[in-house]
């Protein structure tokens, strides 16, 4: 097995005085010497609490601080940390704690409820964030009373399992994906090197830390840089503007739900982006209408894409490219290895279209107690994505759609994200997602849902015109429904297998 260092001793041996993170809501800064020092003390007194390597620690609370102890504690004693989706009922955290073998967990005070419901289900101990929670263990005492304890001396395996992220599964129980060292340092160098991230930056977390982008977009990756991170409890476009403007971000990431509302908000238009030298974008792909509403900012968002297997970044498209390239997500990064696969299993050389499929440094090595899904995922070495996608003459990518989400109208396939391009430019439409719906005639149709902007109204009756101007007629919708939102995952993607639900 490879080897790499401690993260947080390193980078508090380089540069100790320098603020790792500040967190918005109280104003409160933490140098990397204190990230270490919390770190090391969290992990003693995880020891002390009876957890010994490889034991599972949850984390239930929104975006603060000290959930980056938590995370570098377990690097330093061999545990694994289990981010839960505070987004979720009991019901469905209790078989993903069970899952995992959860043994404590940390709370704050928002969770505080829902952490003593599974706390009482497994009997977990609880360890308190916050003052409020009720928890049987204070954190802050657990600090005061662990013993100082150096750096471990001991190299930290690049394949160690670290922390655990669930998917949003269509069906059956989430996936727990391993998350490595080695895994977390191959994101680095991709994001990285793709924004040019640099130490003196400074970001901002807003993105959820029970997904991987709230975690690595770029928040690690900033860290291990030694640059500054303000961690917002959660996402709020006015306060996002407001640090933008008052020059505290140089690096912003966010997926297409956040860059909406922020060009949604009143303050967009009068907001300083200038000092801002790298916007970037994941999750599911910015719509063109967005893209250029920032470019008429003056601002080129780069479309990237990866996903919670591959740590995540795999794709991000370079600035000269932003505009002249309007929906690619650019090449692979530095790290990473794609190719093309078409339906007949073969690889595609230069131009063409098929399944995405990746390797390198950055692809998790499966899922935890899962032998049967992580053999599913690959084939010889590579993981296969699910995407479709697309690959011109000059190298660069674009996700055409998932595979699933294909459906077949009269014999031919249809692309939904095709048909969702299409109808996002009418005028009035702020979001749209299509799905195909069985039909006895033709096998399967096309249904769109949209949501309006804000004081506009859509006509629907006109939509099916617009669509034949731009569209064959197999891939036209035969129905449109005008909701005021969609079920979405943390990265903001539709959940596509609920709109059905939906349907009148």
């Amino acid at each position: 097995m490879q080897h790499v260092t401690d993260m947080a001793g390193k980078r508090a041996e380089l540069t100790p005085d320098r603020i790792a993170f500040v967190d918005e809501e109280t104003g409160a800064a933490l140098s990397f010497a204190q990230v270490n020092d919390r770190s090391n003390r969290l992990a003693a007194g995880l020891a002390g609490l009876g957890a010994g390597a490889g034991d599972r620690i949850g984390i239930l609370c929104h975006n603060r601080p000290d959930f980056f102890t938590f995370l570098f504690a377990c690097q330093k004693a061999r545990l694994i940390l289990v981010p839960l989706n505070w987004r979720q009922p009991p019901a469905e955290l209790s078989p993903l704690v069970e899952q995992a073998g959860v043994k404590l967990l940390a709370t704050d005070a928002a969770f505080a409820g829902v952490a003593a419901e599974l706390a009482g289900q497994h009997g977990l101990g609880r360890i308190g964030m916050e003052p409020e929670t009720g928890a049987e263990i204070d954190l802050e005492t657990l600090l005061a009373q662990a013993p100082e304890m150096r750096d471990d001396p001991r190299p930290v395996g690049t394949d160690e399992i670290w922390y655990l992220l669930y998917t949003s599964g269509t069906t059956g129980l989430p996936k727990a994906v391993i998350q490595t060292p080695g895994m977390c340092w191959a994101n680095a160098v991709n994001y990285a090197q793709a924004v040019d991230l640099i130490s003196s930056d400074r970001s901002i977390n807003f993105l959820p830390l029970f997904h991987t982008g709230g975690i690595n977009l770029p928040t690690l990756p900033l860290f291990l840089l030694g640059g500054t991170s303000r961690i917002l409890r959660r996402f709020d476009a006015g306060a996002v503007l407001d640090l933008v403007h008052r020059g505290e971000v140089t690096s912003f990431f966010g997926v297409p739900a956040i860059y909406q509302a922020m060009a949604l908000h009143e303050r967009f238009a009068d907001t300083d982006f200038s000092r801002v030298r790298a916007f970037a974008c994941g999750g599911a792909p910015l719509p063109e209408p967005l893209i250029r509403t920032f470019a008429d900012r003056g601002i080129g968002v780069c479309n990237g894409m990866g996903m919670t297997e591959t740590g995540p970044t795999v794709f991000l498209n370079d600035p000269a490219h932003a505009r002249s390239k309007i929906g690619s997500v650019g090449k692979p990064q530095m790290l990473a290895e794609t190719r093309i696969v078409d339906a007949g299993g073969t690889v595609v050389d230069g131009e063409g279209e098929g399944e995405l499929q990746i390797r390198g440094p950055g692809v998790t090595p499966g899922y935890l107690g899962n032998p049967e899904a992580t053999e599913a995922a690959f084939t010889d070495g590579w993981l296969k994505t699910g995407d479709v996608a697309r690959r011109d003459a000059d190298g660069y990518y674009y996700i055409v759609d998932r595979i699933k989400d294909m459906y077949i109208s009269g014999g031919e396939n249809v692309y939904p994200a095709e048909v969702e391009r299409v109808l996002v430019g009418y005028p009035g439409v702020l979001e749209v997602a299509v799905i195909g719906v069985a039909d006895d005639r033709w096998g399967e149709v096309g249904e769109a849902f949209l949501i309006a902007r804000p004081g506009e109204a859509i006509d629907t009756g006109a939509l099916p015109r617009w669509c034949r101007e731009r569209l064959a007629a197999y891939k036209i919708p035969k129905a449109f429904h005008v909701v005021s939102d969609m079920p979405r995952t943390a990265a903001g993607k539709v959940r596509k297998h609920l709109l059905k639900e939906m349907r009148p």
